[in-house]
This record gives C-alpha cells, sequence and structure tokens, in this order.
C-alpha cells in the first residue's frame, strides 16, 4: 500500500483510482460520488482536477480525478465501516509525510532524497519535485484548472447541459470527457493535458470549446435526448 500520496505541481495529492483500490471500491463508484461532489460544492476546482490514466494490461486511456487533502478528506466523510477507519488514518499519516518533504529546505537535495524513500519508498516523488526545480516549461496550476474547467464546460454544453439525460448517462458523460481529454492531448502531442506547453495555453482555451464529439457518440447524445435516431431510416 505504498504511494498511496504522490506530490504534483508542489502539493501532495491522491488518485480516485488509488483509493477505489485502498478502499476495495469500484473506480466508477468513486468517480460517481465524485462528480455528485461537483453539483453541491462551490470550490471543487480547489481540490479536485480531471485527468486520465492509461490501463497497463489493454493500453486504453480512462478517467480519473486528482485530489489534494482536503478533496480527500471530503470524499472520505462518506466511507464508513472498521477498515474504512484504519484506511483513512493511512491516508493521513502519508498526506503528513509527504507535506513534510515539502517543507524540507530545496537545497538539501540529500535529506530530501532519503525522507522521501523512508516514507514513499520511491524515488519517484523526489524526481517530480527535483525535475519541477530545474525548470517550468509547462501549464502551472492555476492554467491546469482553467483548461479543466473549459473541457468540463464544454462537454457539459454538448450533452445538451446538467439537467439533460445524456448528461446523467453513467456511460456517455464519462465517454464524452474522455474523448473530449483524448483528443486534446493528442492535439498538444502529450500525455496528460497539464503537460501542455505554456507557450500553448491561450491556443488551447481557445480551441477546446470547439469540440464536438465524433459520430457514433454524437448518436448516443441524440438518442439519450430524445432527438432520435441516426440510425434509423427516414
Amino acid at each position: 500500500m505504498t504511494n498511496l500520496v504522490i506530490m504534483k505541481d508542489q502539493q501532495a495529492v491522491t488518485s480516485s483510482l488509488q483509493v477505489a483500490e485502498v478502499f476495495g471500491k469500484k473506480h466508477q463508484h468513486v468517480l460517481r460520488d465524485l462528480l455528485n461532489l461537483k453539483e453541491g460544492v462551490q470550490n471543487w476546482t480547489d481540490l479536485f482536477f480531471e485527468d486520465n490514466y492509461v490501463h497497463p494490461q489493454n493500453k486504453q486511456t480512462y478517467p480519473q480525478i486528482i485530489m489534494n487533502r482536503d478533496g480527500f478528506t471530503l470524499l472520505a466523510m462518506g466511507f464508513t465501516g472498521k477498515s474504512a477507519l484504519q484506511f483513512k488514518l493511512k491516508y493521513i499519516e502519508a498526506f503528513n509525510q509527504m507535506e513534510k518533504i515539502l517543507k524540507a529546505p530545496i537545497d538539501n537535495t540529500e535529506l530530501l532524497l532519503e525522507t522521501a524513500l523512508k516514507h514513499q519508498r520511491s524515488l519517484v516523488v523526489v524526481n517530480e519535485r527535483l525535475d519541477q526545480l530545474e525548470t517550468e516549461t509547462t501549464i502551472n496550476s492555476s492554467q491546469r484548472r482553467k483548461i479543466s474547467g473549459a473541457v468540463t464546460a464544454t462537454v457539459v454544453k454538448v450533452l445538451g447541459g446538467k439537467k439533460s439525460n445524456a448528461y446523467h448517462d453513467s456511460s456517455i458523460r464519462p465517454t464524452a470527457f474522455s474523448q473530449c481529454y483524448r483528443e486534446v492531448r493528442e492535439l498538444y502531442d502529450v500525455a496528460s493535458y497539464m503537460d501542455i506547453p505554456k507557450i500553448k495555453y491561450e491556443e488551447a482555451l481557445s480551441i477546446i470549446p470547439k469540440w464536438k464529439p465524433r459520430f457514433e457518440l454524437r448518436a448516443r447524445i441524440d438518442h439519450a435526448n430524445g432527438l432520435g435516431s441516426i440510425w434509423e431510416e427516414s
């Protein structure tokens, strides 16, 4: 149960995929709970941001949500039971250890490395921070939130709004988000939208609202919203 918490953009975070694995829940159910929180939490983008991961077996891309300590705390409030309590405590400890690393002197690389190895058993955390200290060539956290917000606004509009049947369809909405994020990544040849070059930020913001779903997904959206089926003959 290592790497419960990782470092990303100078912040201790975890992922919906990791939470699902640790708490023994289906990832789609964790995503559902997080999307439900989005409806009632005004500062949702300060606690969470949408991302994707590549499945190690089928190499397909699927959505996930990254969250900081406050986001995890909000999500975990709904997890009950003795085992859930133990997992919460492990997460709290992991967040505490990661935040100690973040507060360590930047120039004391050897101490930082030793602490990371002791508490995380991995060099990944240290490498991410050292890489970031060398140069920052990608969009920052504020820009990422705006990119994520642009994707969300665009997808919601394409689905017909938050009250539409397509928006509430548990198979259509995740597919639409995944497709939009995938095409953004392909456009800029990056592994994640978070890796979009900073010089392409304004361009990305102007292009994302123009996104249209592919033929098959467009047909599913129209059918869900009662606009008929393009598969039917006139």
